[in-house]
């Protein structure tokens, strides 16, 4: 049995690491207001970017419409593009991320399929190098700095150019898309080719016979807008991330510093209930002795 003093160091040491988990919770806290805000910004650009390229899409076909939206043609190569924190302590929302892609990548090659993969944060890079280290392309980190284009520029441009030069058929995003401050839903997302879902397409107006002319064309200008559009679906999803990151960094740090808060009253009762027993011991050694004499 552990003696009064071991167990004072013990309280020292779990009232040093409730300290440090609600200083964690605080921080987080403060940052989550920001990126919460960033995240939900972003989504009316992401969506109204969807919007546009549906409308093009409708009177864009066949071998005149760009690659990066008719595709290759085939679906044998895979690019699994893994997007997560750099750092933990917030539950399980990164294993949560690299766990279905895990899956995916599984099913896929399970099916005969040539699996490449992309990471964005170090989790996502840590979490899948050991099992599928030989299919790595590229890992990125994210840095200190709030992201921005200049952050998935470069990831979007080398999706591209694997695309084009041929060596990439199907491209899927997965990342964590933030609910509310305790719901952060793992998601998938196909990049490449683009999905065009006809329900994002707005309503024409009546024209009265009249015909939208576009200056440049169709193609032209979704020649210039599904490139950006990868770019744009990597910073939501990072945005959404970072977001769900924080929200699930203030939880986990909370039920943590309740926890420790736990843990010391009870060793608190245990300490004292040590220290009685000693005292009582000590009692009866002197009472035994005087009575002895």
């Amino acid at each position: 049995m552990a003696t009064v003093k071991e167990m004072r160091t013990r309280i020292a040491s779990v009232k040093s690491t409730q300290k440090i988990t609600k200083a964690l919770q605080m921080v987080a806290a403060a940052k989550l207001r920001r990126a919460q805000v960033a995240a939900e910004a972003a989504r009316p650009y992401a969506r109204r970017m969807a919007s546009v390229i549906a409308n093009l899409a409708k009177s864009v076909s066949g071998p005149s419409a760009p690659l990066l939206l008719a595709g290759t043609g085939k679906d044998q190569r895979h690019l699994i593009v893994v997007a997560t924190a750099d750092r933990g302590l917030a539950g399980g929302i990164n294993a949560n991320v690299v766990r279905a892609a895990r899956e995916r990548i599984v099913a896929l090659t399970a099916q005969g399929k040539d699996v490449r993969i992309l990471t964005i944060g170090r989790k996502a890079r840590d979490g899948l190098r050991r099992q599928f280290g030989a299919r790595f392309v590229e890992s990125y980190e994210l840095g200190l700095k709030a992201p921005g284009f200049d952050l998935v520029q470069p990831i979007a441009q080398q999706i591209i150019d694997l695309y084009l030069g041929g060596e990439i058929d199907v491209v899927t995003l997965f990342y964590s898309q933030f609910k509310s401050v305790i719901s952060q839903v793992p998601t998938a997302k196909q990049l490449v080719p683009a999905i065009v879902d006809q329900a994002e397409a707005t309503t024409s107006p009546d024209l009265k016979g009249g015909v939208y002319d576009y200056e440049p064309d169709e193609n032209e200008i979704l020649e210039t807008l599904l490139p950006r559009n990868i770019a744009v679906q990597l910073l939501a999803a990072v945005l959404e991330n970072q977001a769900g990151f924080f929200a699930a960094q203030m939880a986990a740090m909370d039920a943590a510093t309740r926890n420790a808060g736990d843990l010391i009253t009870a060793l608190t009762i245990q300490m004292n209930r040590t220290r009685q027993a000693q005292i009582t011991k000590e009692l009866i050694e002197i009472i035994s002795g005087a009575a002895a004499v």
